[in-house]
């Protein structure tokens, strides 16, 4: 679609699985709120679905002010099909002028097959937005080449700009019980008969220990662990813990633990109160999944290593030698304090100032 002056706000798509939302869509409202700010915009949401109405009002609650609602028993899972024509029935109609949606499984299925119906420009993987403060243009910024350098992307000629980007990489915005909102309710004719794909059953990937997305501490190994029996150690920290387990793409390649647990630019994108890096040397592509935890401790036998720069604290020496150490410390202060939880800032002797 060719830019007009008609083209206004920013929508996010509301991600889900039947009633359970995806966290990054309230991500993306929060940072929606704050493009809006430098756009004069208002933030919308788009819910596709069935029986899903309560939603909005989540919605609403994490920032949006308005809700283009669309339920159909269509629409009921998710298939690429029906939710791209939902979706584009209501582009065209209400014209926004920014368009975001998570970079996951179903996020970038879905914005691909919008952007290509509606002919307009689509960024994946995006880690950074702003706008632009001359032209008011959308600067999507993502990895490329590798993760070798930043690019910043912009769509000067067709709206609406969409981006997806990755969970995680934006703050969770402050939950406002009670806050309300606009939602704009539309038909859609589309039927069932119309549909080739049909969805039998839904089955749950089952993942080793907690998964990354969900967990407050992950503990990840490098190719310093030397083999997937030095994931081990990983583990036993993990478990004092109740952390996840975290690898870096070298791990993963080599064979020595799952693709699950991969962390980085083609793995995922964790933001943990604590995260603790054993034998990675910090690759761009390791860090554009998880410089935006909390705290970052990084052991290392290399004092150079990269993820140095991007550690709150720093260990060098053998993660072999010091992840056992960290181990056994931690297991008696969680006998000592009665089973808190020991890694807590203030219990491990406070957040240090700047990077080490």
């Amino acid at each position: 679609m060719p830019v007009k002056e008609d083209y206004k706000g920013i929508w996010v798509y509301l991600e889900h699985a039947g009633p359970d939302p995806a966290p990054v869509s309230w991500e993306l409202i929060g940072e929606a709120k704050r493009l809006a700010k430098d756009l004069g915009a208002e933030v919308s949401a788009v819910l596709l679905g069935y029986k899903v109405r309560p939603l909005a009002d989540e919605a609403f609650a994490y920032g949006a002010g308005r809700v283009y609602l669309v339920e159909s028993p269509v629409l009921r899972d998710y298939r690429t099909r029906p939710y791209a024509r939902a979706a584009v029935q209501l582009v065209e109609k209400y014209r926004p002028e920014v368009f975001l949606l998570g970079a996951t499984t179903q996020g970038r299925d879905l914005a691909s097959t919008v952007a290509t119906t509606l002919a307009a420009g689509l960024t994946a993987d995006c880690t950074s937005l702003d706008i632009d403060p001359e032209t008011k243009d959308l600067r999507q910024t993502r990895p490329a080449f590798g993760g070798n350098i930043m690019a910043t992307i912009l769509c000067k000629t067709r709206r609406p700009q969409m981006s997806t980007v990755r969970p995680h990489i934006m703050p969770m915005p402050e939950r406002q019980e009670g806050r309300t909102g606009e939602i704009i309710t539309e038909e859609f004719a589309m039927s069932e008969d119309e549909v080739a794909a049909k969805v039998l059953r839904l089955v749950r990937k089952q993942t080793e220990g907690i998964p990354l997305e969900q967990a407050d501490i992950v503990i990840s190994g490098g190719r310093g662990v030397g083999g997937a029996d030095g994931f081990d150690v990983v583990r036993r920290l993990a478990g004092v813990l109740g952390a996840a387990v975290g690898a870096s793409r070298a791990a993963v390649g080599s064979g020595w633990i799952g693709q699950d647990h991969q962390v980085g630019q083609t793995g995922q994108t964790v933001r943990p109160k604590l995260y603790i890096a054993c034998g990675i040397s910090g690759s761009i592509q390791h860090l554009a999944g998880m410089q935006s935890s909390d705290l970052i401790v990084a052991i290392n036998k290399d004092p150079h290593a990269p993820i140095f720069e991007a550690a709150d604290f720093g260990i060098v020496g053998d993660l072999h030698q010091v992840v056992p150490a960290l181990t056994e410390a931690f297991e008696r202060l969680i006998k000592e304090a009665g089973g808190s939880d020991p890694a807590a800032p203030d219990a491990a002797g406070g957040a240090g100032e700047g990077k080490q």
